[in-house]
């Protein structure tokens, strides 16, 4: 099996793993977050891939889909999740703001590796920044919508 076939393996696997650790008390507000997520990820991943900016030559239900499964509706959605779970709500502007940072630049950092050394992501008008961007931009817009859905505070 190639290397890139094991490390969607072990991507599922870790995701899984995440979601096992979401605290009861929290498990509606990651169900949300993860749905949420996935619209998003769901019409950018394809806006993107059929404007040629970048491309997934190995990837799940190839025939379905030239977007990333693994990523687009599972990962992404889940690290989205664990986001909102343990957002830190009653800190500083500037926590907030390097938790943003923090989950956009290892996301970035991980796919720029994996499209460096793998076939599972090739860019072609596609730069590292612009991942950095619209990583956190998805997480901003999940976040707003968890907080605009649970109007009570509980977020």
């Amino acid at each position: 099996m190639r290397i890139e076939w094991w490390l969607l393996l072990s991507v599922w696997v870790v995701a899984t793993g995440i979601l096992f650790f979401i605290p009861k008390n929290k498990i509606r507000l990651a169900v949300v977050a993860f749905l949420f997520q996935q619209i998003i990820t769901f019409l950018i991943g394809l806006v993107v891939v059929e404007f040629g900016l970048l491309e997934y030559p190995v990837r799940l239900f190839p025939t379905v889909n030239r977007t990333s499964f693994t990523f687009e509706y599972y990962a992404f959605p889940v690290i989205c999740a664990a986001f909102n779970v343990w957002y830190p709500n009653n800190r500083s502007n500037l926590i907030q703001v390097g938790y943003y940072v923090g989950f956009s630049s290892v996301l970035t950092i991980a796919e720029v590796i994996i499209e460096k050394y793998t076939s599972l992501i090739h860019y072609i008008q596609w730069e590292w920044y612009i991942s950095l961007i619209t990583i956190g931009l998805a997480l901003y817009i999940a976040r707003r919508f968890c907080v605009w859905f649970f109007t009570k505070g509980e977020v």
